[in-house]
C-alpha cells in the first residue's frame, strides 16, 4: 500500500457496513468470507450459478445472486447499485472486468475497488474509473521475494516507493543496547516508532529501554536505510 491510497481509504465511511461482491473466484470468496465473519453484510454474485449456490451452502454471505455484471440492467436490479462499496473480483476475464467496473461506476457508486492480472489490466482499471486496484498476484510476488531475502522483516508498509514503516527481528548486535546506544537516526537515518515487550508493543519508547533478542522493532525511513540495518 502507498499514498496514493490513502485518500481512497480515508474516504470510506466509518459507518458503512455493507459491501457487494462481483466475482466468486478464489480471491473474491476470500473477500466475502472475511468480511461476512467481520460482522458485514455481504452480497455475493457471480454469472454462474453453481458458485453462487456454493457461497450460499458455505455461509459466506449474507444474499448471493446470479447475474450477468456486464449487464447494467441486471447490476440495478440486484440493488448493487445501492451499495456504498463494491469490489470487483473478476481478475482473469479483462473485458468483463472492465466493462462491470465501468457500469458500477456510472450506476453512482461511490467506492469501487477492482482486481488486476496485468499492469495493462491495472492501468485500464484506472482509466474507467476505478477507485482502488488491487493486485493480488503481485503483491504476493514482492512479498515473497522480500521475505526470502530480508526473513528479518515481518511485515512491511510503503509510504511510497522510496520510503517504508517496517517491523523487524531486532538484530543480534541490537541484543541489550538500549534506544540511545543504538543512534538509529544519527548512523542509519532512521525513526524508531515502537519495540515489543511480553508480546505487546510499546509505542515511542524511552530513550533508555534496551532491546531483546527475538523481540521485534518498528522503523521509518528510506528503504536505502533499512537495507543498511544489519538484518
Amino acid at each position: 500500500m502507498n499514498l496514493s491510497s490513502l485518500g481512497f481509504f480515508r474516504s470510506l465511511r466509518q459507518g458503512n457496513h455493507q459491501f457487494a461482491v462481483i466475482g466468486l473466484g478464489r480471491f473474491g470468496r476470500a473477500v466475502c468470507s472475511t468480511l461476512y465473519h467481520l460482522g458485514y453484510d455481504v452480497l455475493a454474485t457471480d454469472i454462474d450459478e453453481k458458485r453462487v449456490a456454493q457461497v450460499l451452502t458455505d455461509q459466506i454471505a449474507a444474499h448471493a445472486v446470479q447475474l450477468d455484471s456486464t449487464q447494467p440492467t441486471a447490476l440495478k436490479e440486484a440493488g448493487v447499485f445501492e451499495f456504498d462499496t463494491v469490489i470487483i473480483a473478476i481478475g482473469n476475464y479483462l473485458e468483463e472486468s472492465i466493462v462491470t467496473t465501468l457500469n458500477v461506476k456510472e450506476g453512482g457508486v461511490p467506492h469501487v475497488v477492482a482486481k488486476a492480472s496485468s499492469e495493462v489490466h491495472y492501468k485500464l482499471l484506472q482509466r474507467v474509473g476505478a477507485d482502488h486496484v488491487v493486485f493480488p498476484e503481485y503483491e504476493a510476488g514482492c512479498a515473497l521475494a522480500r521475505s526470502l531475502t530480508k526473513p528479518s522483516i515481518l511485515d512491511r508498509f510503503d509510504l511510497d516507493p522510496d520510503n517504508s514503516i517496517v517491523e523487524i527481528i531486532v538484530p543480534d548486535e541490537f541484543h541489550g543496547k538500549t534506544i540511545a546506544d543504538l543512534k538509529l537516526r544519527s548512523r542509519f537515518g532512521l525513526n524508531l516508532i515502537a519495540v515489543s515487550h511480553n508480546g505487546k508493543f510499546v509505542i515511542n519508547p524511552e530513550p533508555n529501554d534496551r532491546l531483546e533478542k527475538g523481540s521485534a522493532m518498528v522503523v521509518i525511513g528510506s528503504n536505502r536505510d533499512i537495507n543498511r540495518l544489519p538484518i
